[in-house]
């Protein structure tokens, strides 16, 4: 392994379908609806919250 990480765990953010759910996402933080960023960008872009952060 190349220590590199799949492109399945990497989803592309640049499709039309990942900048509309951003969008959303950064519509409810400019309006201040939303009280918790991370998780609703996780929810947003499928992810299980339980990812590693690198350092």
């Amino acid at each position: 392994m190349s220590g590199k990480k799949s492109q399945s765990e990497n989803p592309d953010l640049t499709t039309p379908e990942a900048v509309a759910r951003g969008q959303k996402v950064y519509d409810r933080i400019a309006s201040g609806q939303c009280k918790d960023v991370r998780s609703e960008l996780d929810a947003a872009y499928g992810q299980d919250g339980k990812r590693k952060r690198a350092n």
